[in-house]
């Protein structure tokens, strides 16, 4: 007797079937809706989060920057013809900004001090914290920030000096317009008149100060396009004046660099997160679909072609897919307003909800298309083999062809390839990533089948259970490859957890401070120098002084000396090239400076005469091109000078000390003017208490810093981006973790038939743990070394590739993580097999 013919089922007939049969709390695609939730909300909250920090960069680009252009130079005013220049296009305001030493009895603390004049701000408003909305501070009077306040132990309307120069508090600054605009700085903000830097002889030549001043086109220029052609007018016009310009649609330039940083980094981590996600959908369908074979061999029985097969559980994956992408979008726009408050005094980000609809589209399709790709070999599989294929599935495993496969895990990988290509903001290196972890699943994938062969080919042990734990890893049905791909992407986020945090660590703890001056001093005149040195001896005996000297440059030119390259000409920079963006500390010396070492080249060594020369880093070198004999321009107060490359250094960076990029044979640079600047090693247990105050007093205008208050500004930035780095990596762990909790059950699930005939035959509860344990603990021991070289070169490729750390583990406290990990995975699966041993097997057998 055949079975009835049936016609390929309509969509809407389909659909009335797979949701007759899908639970509505989706009992058995639980997992692909947390994985999917997991992945689609930490995409769509990063996502969202860095598209509303760069729209708030260009919406409020012209408050940030103080106008519509910025011309920045360092050492000198704007000469009467440049600033009659920039006011043909509208409004100017000159300020100035350099590093100060404040005093305020018989406290001091280093000050960066903004001088602005009246006319500041042209856009925004300064607001200090008692609520008044002010401009430029009147003569003698001062607006501070809240923490220098606090170290200065000053109230409103109280004294302190600047360079021996007196002022009065007249408010503490609540917010600053231009505070993303001016960067990092060196101490607490201060703003003064714009004559008290003069009056306190702070401007003399050599002086290392910056002007800056601001353009307000007055409504002229609207548009970008007019903006920057207004900006290479003025190069054109000055082109040795040595000017950095910027714009109001790139007013915060390292602000900007870190957003696009983190904002990469955090992608590359939600993409991690559904990559690992998806070893869960893959698993989840898989375990839907086999609790399912019944069912599916029997509608097969009365007729039901492949393809309704495939139209009715398709529907229901996709509902649940659907359902957890929306979802994790809810959960994504729901907790940016918490971490927009969170960096709302670090990065400017809008108040409220925020929906950035590319991407929320962005996240969802990522999301849908790695369901599609992981969900497919499931689907595929029940849908291609026959009735009794799938009633015999229990002890005869299914295998699918590769070729059923193409179309739609093809499919889904292009769209993946090509939604990184249109939507990420580094294209290749999240291409990069995507390859790299698919060469991670192979590898997990063949290690899998190495172990599974490796348990088949041992030789016979002793002990039964561990011979029947190997047997597991071998045998028909076997999950070892679901398994090992879940234990080694969970033990592998461990690593590098374990391996990020440790490494920050030993650069906020070790580095840094073990290797750091206790002192640095700037601006100090080269004829004081052998005073500062007695000084120094006299308040505080053995100390190592070091004594630089020390102007301001921008590299204008370098290359072959018939056909250099003009920096200004270049649409865009190398990566590594930062030294040409903007000025840099220029110095000379007879000797390599300490800290250096010379790669390439030779020295010009004490009283050399001949043609300029100067020895490059080779970071910088190995950038742009640069050979020994090429040269490199430079402009110093509006002068264009060049030098031969004579010599490459290899700069040791984690010295703390004085480091140059350029250093110059003396006879190119020391008749420019230049001050001297510092540096102060005070041996151990050496007392200190006299120095401060003996250098403030003998030397005003200088500014000394003392390095622990900075020492602690740095490693609390280095602290804010170890607890993102870590927020951001436990949202991969979440979902590396629900993956191995799906992967036990579905272990379990598939094992129940086997542990009922081991019942069935007279195996205790014992045994049967003992049983899993073993196959568990085997897998493990041998994930956790694989885990430990791939978790390793996760970790070293973020902390060097993608925020320039040095990658310096603590390896005892990474193994210790990664026991733990192992702990947890035993832990889970104990948890997991504990129903299988309170299954009775007589119900068990029926339900089979």
């Amino acid at each position: 007797m055949s079975a009835p013919s049936m016609s390929a089922l309509p969509w809407r007939s389909a659909w009335t079937l797979a949701k007759r049969d899908l639970s509505a709390r989706f009992k058995g695609l639980r997992l692909l809706l947390a994985c999917l939730f997991l992945g689609v909300g930490a995409l769509a909250a990063i996502g969202t989060l860095t598209g509303s920090i760069q729209h708030e960069l260009s919406v409020r680009g012209r408050t940030i920057l103080g106008g519509d252009l910025s011309f920045s130079v360092w050492q000198r005013s704007p000469t009467p013809r440049e600033l009659a220049e920039m006011q043909r296009f509208g409004t100017t305001s000159t300020s100035f900004r350099l590093q100060a030493l404040a005093v305020h009895g018989n406290r001091s603390a280093s000050l960066s001090v903004k001088a602005v004049d009246s006319r500041w701000p042209l856009a925004g408003e300064l607001v200090l914290a008692d609520g008044r909305h002010v401009g430029a501070p009147p003569s003698g009077v001062a607006y501070l920030s809240e923490g220098g306040a606090a170290r200065l132990g000053l109230k409103p309307g109280e004294r302190f000096t600047i360079a021996g120069f007196p002022l009065k508090l007249g408010g503490l600054i609540a917010s600053d317009p231009e505070q993303l605009g001016d960067g990092f700085a060196l101490g607490d903000p201060v703003i003064v008149p714009i004559g008290m830097p003069r009056e306190a002889g702070l401007t003399a030549p050599g002086a290392m100060f910056r002007s800056e001043t601001k353009l307000d086109t007055n409504g002229t220029e609207t548009d970008t396009g007019g903006i920057e052609r207004l900006a290479r007018h003025f190069k054109t016009t000055f082109p040795d004046a040595g000017y950095e310009i910027r714009t109001r649609d790139n007013a915060a330039p390292s602000t900007t660099r870190f957003v696009e940083r983190m904002g990469q980094f955090l992608i590359l981590v939600g993409l991690a997160a559904l990559t690992i996600a998806g070893i869960g959908i893959g698993g989840g369908v898989s375990s839907y679909l086999e609790a399912r074979r019944t069912s599916i061999a029997t509608l097969k029985v009365l007729g039901a072609t492949s393809g309704d097969i495939a139209r009715i559980y398709a529907l229901q994956v996709g509902a649940a897919a659907l359902v957890g992408s929306l979802a994790g979008l809810l959960a994504g726009v729901l907790v940016t307003p918490l971490l927009a408050h969170a960096l709302g005094t670090l990065l400017p980000v809008a108040g409220g909800f925020m929906i950035s609809p590319v991407a929320l589209a962005s996240a969802a399709g990522y999301g849908l298309l790695v369901a599609l790709v992981f969900a497919a070999p499931p689907l595929v599989r029940a849908r291609s083999f026959p009735a009794m294929a799938l009633m015999r599935a229990r002890v005869s495993p299914l295998r699918t062809s590769w070729r059923a496969l193409v179309l739609p895990v093809g499919l889904g990988l292009a769209g993946i390839v090509a939604l990184v290509m249109v939507s990420a903001a580094q294209p290749w290196l999240s291409a990069g990533f995507l390859v790299g972890a698919a060469a991670m699943l192979g590898l997990l994938a063949l290690v899998g089948k190495g172990i599974a062969l490796l348990a088949r080919r041992l030789p016979r042990l002793k002990s039964p259970m561990l011979r029947a734990g190997l047997a597991n890893l071998h045998r028909p049905g076997a999950q070892v490859g679901a398994l090992v791909t879940a234990l080694g992407f969970g033990l592998s986020a461990f690593v590098l957890i374990a391996g990020a945090e440790t490494s920050l660590d030993a650069e906020i703890r070790n580095t840094v401070p073990d290797r750091a001056p206790d002192y640095f001093v700037m601006d100090l005149q080269p004829e004081a120098a052998p005073a500062f040195r007695a000084a120094v001896n006299k308040a505080a005996p053995g100390p190592e002084v070091r004594l630089v000297p020390n102007l301001r440059g921008r590299i204008l030119a370098y290359g072959p000396a018939d056909h250099p390259t003009r920096v200004d000409d270049s649409a865009k920079l190398p990566e590594d090239a930062w030294a040409l963006r903007g000025e840099r500390g220029l110095t000379w010396s007879d000797t390599v400076p300490p800290g250096n070492v010379v790669t390439a080249g030779h020295w010009w060594g004490p009283h050399y005469a001949g043609p300029p020369l100067v020895s490059v880093d080779e970071k910088l070198a190995k950038a742009v091109g640069l050979k020994l004999g090429d040269t490199i321009t430079i402009g110093v107060l509006g002068v264009e000078r060049s030098a031969t490359i004579a010599a490459f250094r290899r700069i040791d960076w984690d010295s703390m000390g004085f480091n140059f990029v350029l250093v110059f044979s003396p006879n190119a640079l020391e008749d420019a003017p230049h001050t001297l600047a510092a540096t102060i090693s005070l041996p151990p247990g050496a007392r200190r208490t006299n120095l401060l105050p003996t250098l403030v007093q003998a030397f005003p205008t200088s500014s000394v810093i003392e390095t622990g208050p900075l020492l602690t500004q740095v490693r609390g930035l280095l602290d804010q981006m170890a607890s993102a780095i870590l927020a951001a990596a436990s949202v991969a762990v979440l979902a590396g973790l629900a993956v191995l909790l799906g992967a036990i059950a579905a272990a379990r699930a598939s094992r129940t038939y086997d542990n009922v005939i081991l019942r069935v035959l007279g195996a205790s509860r014992a045994q049967l743990l003992a049983l899993q344990l073993a196959e568990y603990g085997v897998l493990a021991l041998v994930l956790a070394v694989v885990a430990l070289g791939l978790g390793s070169l996760a970790g070293w490729a973020v902390m060097t590739q993608v925020f320039g750390f040095g990658w310096q583990p603590d390896w005892v406290r990474v193994a210790l993580v990664l026991v733990a990990g192992l702990v947890l995975v035993m832990a889970f699966a104990l948890g997991g097999s504990l129903p299988l041993l309170r299954a009775k097997p007589a119900q068990a057998l029926r339900e089979l």
